[in-house]
């Protein structure tokens, strides 16, 4: 991104992001509610144009792209994703339905290499005994789960994961966690892109961070350079001290 900005109206929901992304990268985006975080991936995932400054993605620049081919390289998950699937699919069916876009399994025709797949990821992502259930039927982090295996389906260049951690209990995030954490280790894994409002949600080997305040970068670089107690506090607008421990995990609170 080179000076994207994003406008609705009166408002300017992205103010002049300039941001790279390799390859091999696994990234953080942290910032509290209304920083642009969710139009951040947004414009990444190929689903809205920048008002103005340039965006590639994947090396393709919007704008002169087929932007429905372009996604198929790109595996996204969110919480607008999760509500719209229906209740009573089967999570294999989730899984391996993303192959052609689509939510909610009806005449298409899979080989068994996507069968396969669909049941390896979920496997790995452990919900490989669960693969027979309605989606509908889950626990809060078994959807969760569900949803990135989905995202991973199609072999992604990208994956972007938008708050995977909202909304579960102490032991379903810290479950999630360590399954992103093994996922990031993964050299072969897709460069990624993960947004949250906590520190105490980013896994281990994650390597970059960025901090986004009222659509304005605060700072973006190497994890252990931009997630400490001035740019943090700069971010959400408290004297915060930050800790991370031999782990690899972050900690955070306000300062006396």
């Amino acid at each position: 991104m080179d000076g994207a900005t994003v406008r609705r109206g009166d408002s300017t929901l992205l103010d002049a992001v300039d941001w790279r992304v390799e390859l091999d990268e696994r990234w953080v985006v942290l910032g509290p509610n209304g920083a642009g975080k969710t139009t951040l991936l947004r414009l990444a995932g190929a689903e809205l144009h920048p008002t103005s400054g340039t965006v590639y993605v994947l090396g393709e620049r919007m704008g002169r792209v087929n932007v429905f081919e372009l996604r198929t390289r790109i595996g996204l998950t969110s919480a607008n994703l999760g509500v719209r699937i229906p209740g009573d699919e089967i999570v294999s069916d989730v899984v391996v339905s993303a192959g052609y876009g689509v939510l909610g399994r009806w005449r298409e025709e899979y080989e068994g290499d996507d069968t396969g797949r669909a049941e390896q990821l979920l496997g790995q992502l452990g919900m490989g005994p669960l693969a027979g259930r309605a989606y509908g039927t889950l626990s809060e982090g078994e959807r969760k789960r569900t949803l990135i295996a989905r995202a991973l389906m199609t072999d992604p260049e990208l994956l972007l994961l938008d708050e995977p951690a909202a909304g579960l209990d102490l032991g379903g995030r810290e479950d999630l966690v360590t399954r992103l954490a093994d996922l990031a280790d993964d050299p072969y894994a897709p460069a990624s892109v993960l947004v949250t409002h906590h520190v105490e949600e980013i896994p281990p080997n994650y390597s970059h961070g960025l901090l986004l305040r009222e659509g304005r970068v605060v700072a973006a670089g190497l994890l252990d350079e931009v997630m400490t107690s001035e740019p943090l506090s700069e971010t959400f607008g408290l004297p915060l001290t930050v800790e991370r421990r031999a782990s690899g995990r972050f900690t955070a609170y306000r300062r006396a």
